[in-house]
């Protein structure tokens, strides 16, 4: 065990050095995938208690992220299907771990991420929804830098209806009819109304649990960000996967649209 320790401390270092050579994402889109399945593999009775351990894996992979100076996180905890489609039983055990999650460790006097929440808030019991309006309040003059935004209760199809909708009532309220609207519509005019407006868009995008899709997550923001796919189970996403991410971001030729 020593041994192994030993050469996983060696790769990372490795790892690090590779990486600090080349670009960083500013921004770091998370797609946090595989709780219960690796819940199932570990043999616990109750898969659901996977939710548990990926939610407390969150702090791990925000201190990976403060070592190299990655200023913007987006986790995403739960999406408006989960919230319609999953057991009652499943989803409310899932609530209460991120409820607990938050209560602990991100809103506190001395927190080092300033949280933000992306999604819909009434779809959530009240509890939870308190829960997460007192961490944003309780962090909104945190001076670090570092930006963590929480999806819940998010699905990227529906933050861009409701990104139209308020920029349709903005307009009417001003007296500008549809057809100038029409005329003058810009993604800019969309962008300012969406949940995540006065943020950068994610430069990196990584999903674990083998997955290769984007399962409704920040699909305006994402047009153009690096997408990693990782094999490993969420609560097994470890330093070295991490940084191996990083690495093939920082190989890749960005290109901001087509050929």
């Amino acid at each position: 065990m020593l041994t192994s320790d030993l050469l996983h401390a060696l790769y990372a270092r490795r790892l690090r050095r590779q990486i600090t050579a080349g670009p960083l994402p500013a921004h770091v889109g998370l797609i946090m995938d595989g709780n219960r399945r690796w819940a199932r593999q570990k043999g616990m009775s109750n898969p659901s208690l996977g939710h548990k351990y990926g939610a407390e894996h969150i702090e791990h992979v925000l201190s990976w992220c403060e070592g190299l100076g990655i200023k913007h996180v987006t986790v995403f905890l739960c999406s408006t299907e989960n919230l319609q489609r999953r057991g009652d039983e499943e989803v409310a055990f899932l609530l209460r771990v991120i409820e607990q999650m938050v209560t602990d460790r991100l809103d506190r006097p001395d927190a080092r991420w300033q949280v933000h929440v992306a999604g819909l808030l009434d779809m959530l019991p009240d509890t939870t929804a308190r829960v997460l309006k007192n961490a944003v309040e309780a962090t909104r003059e945190c001076a670090t830098g570092f930006h963590l935004t929480l999806a819940i209760g998010y699905g990227g199809r529906q933050e861009v209806i409701d990104a139209l909708r308020e920029l349709l009532h903005e307009r009417a309220e001003a007296g500008q009819s549809m057809l100038e609207l029409a005329a003058t519509l810009t993604a800019d005019d969309i962008a300012r109304h969406l949940y995540t407006a006065g943020q950068p868009d994610p430069d990196l995008v990584i999903r674990t649990s083998g997955e290769q899709r984007m399962s409704n997550f920040l699909l305006w923001q994402s047009a153009y960000s690096e997408l990693y796919f990782c094999e490993a189970y969420w609560p097994a996403f470890r330093e070295i996967d991490f940084l191996r991410a990083l690495r093939s971001f920082g190989a890749r030729q960005r290109r901001f649209g087509g050929g």
